[in-house]
């Protein structure tokens, strides 16, 4: 009856099971897995946000492959107050960079084909190359004092079918950027191999200590997609607007334009208040980014304070983003962990295995929650390693 793509194992696992009797048991919830911002007390400027959504132009109906003029010179804007040179000619707008992956894979690839990903990073990625018929293939990431993408093992991974390598930047949940020199040689490798270079920067601006690392944006040696959005950005998951920019050679470029036009001609997914919204949205973003990273650095400084004071954890550098890995003793699967954490001390947390983590002893945490409740959850995690 069903597409061999979709044939998952859809029985809920372990965790999920213990969270919903949790919940229906009314047990209190000390949540460290929480991305939504918008159920963490963040204040929004509520008036900018609705009045951008009643442009009368909105009731207008004029469809374009790309997105409307102003709402991609907008985002040319924001790039360019990063120091990037952008031209709206090279962005499409999307409703999702998941949708912005769609389009990708099925403009690079051929049924069966392989997409290099890195190891960790998020767990999305499987479900949408299940989708779009892509097969994923890892490549390591190594940690000594802080992350480094394993060059050697990255080439060794490229294979006859490989169209295109995804880096995360900064990596989720790692919270590592990739440095100027590696994507350069990044760029370069891909160049040389034939490949595409996808770059996810959706936490780009979320940097914990100085100045962001560059934007992929900035990269030419070979074809490059960088994917940002709102929901990050801004803090508005919920207006469902993101982008594709593209940078590349001039040939390769134009090419690569026709056909994504194309296929977003095909789909025209972007609705026209949000295109007509987004000027006045992007413009929010640093009231937003200004709290988010008030809140991260307080709730890093707590848990630093935290670890500082026993020796069973410890913390791995964090430079970016929203998380932060725990390391912890292994001495059970992360799973188990996850479930006696949420079971014993009401803390929910994401074990590492759910990132891709190759071994025991990792969870990734969520800084974005508010301080007292951090503290405490913290605390509480803390206490189960060292009773």
């Amino acid at each position: 009856m069903f597409a061999s793509r979709v044939n998952w194992n859809l029985a809920e696992n372990r965790l999920t099971l213990a969270l919903a009797e949790h919940r229906q048991n009314g047990r209190l919830l000390f949540d460290l897995t929480v991305s939504n911002p918008t159920q963490c007390g963040f204040l929004y400027n509520e008036s900018t946000i609705l009045a951008a959504l009643q442009s009368p132009a909105s009731l207008r109906y004029e469809p374009t492959a790309q997105g409307l003029d102003a709402a991609r010179e907008a985002v040319a804007a924001y790039y360019r107050s990063l120091g990037v040179s952008a031209s709206p000619d090279d962005l499409f707008l999307t409703t999702s960079t998941s949708e912005a992956y769609s389009y990708l894979f099925r403009l690079l690839c051929n049924p069966g084909d392989e997409v290099l990903i890195p190891s960790p990073s998020y767990p999305l990625f499987d479900f949408l190359a299940d989708l779009n018929d892509v097969k994923l293939i890892r490549y390591p990431l190594v940690y000594d004092h802080g992350w480094q993408l394993d060059f050697s093992s990255f080439e060794r991974a490229i294979s006859p079918r490989t169209r295109a390598a995804i880096v995360v930047h900064p990596n989720n949940p790692t919270g590592h950027y990739t440095k100027s020199h590696q994507q350069s040689q990044l760029a370069s490798l891909c160049a040389n191999h034939n490949l595409a270079l996808i770059a996810d920067e959706v936490f780009l601006d979320f940097t914990l200590h100085g100045t962001p690392a560059p934007s992929f944006l900035s990269q030419h040696a070979a074809l490059t997609f960088t994917l940002s959005g709102m929901s990050k950005l801004c803090g508005l998951p919920q207006m469902k607007c993101a982008w594709i920019a593209l940078s590349a050679p001039p040939q390769l470029k134009r090419d690569a334009v026709c056909r994504l036009q194309v296929i977003a001609d095909s789909y025209l997914s972007m609705n026209a208040p949000i295109q007509h919204a987004l000027p006045p949205l992007l413009a929010t973003r640093e009231q937003f980014q200004s709290q988010l990273l008030a809140r991260v650095r307080a709730n890093l400084d707590t848990l630093d304070a935290q670890l500082a004071a026993q020796n069973a954890c410890s913390r791995l550098a964090v430079e970016a983003g929203w998380s932060v890995v725990l390391r912890v003793p292994a001495t059970r699967s992360d799973e188990d962990l996850a479930l006696n954490l949420l079971q014993e001390q009401g803390v929910l947390v994401h074990p590492g295995h759910f990132y891709d983590f190759p071994q025991p002893g990792y969870l990734v945490l969520s800084l974005i929650g508010p301080e007292p409740e951090f503290a405490e959850a913290f605390r509480l995690l803390l206490s189960y390693f060292n009773s």
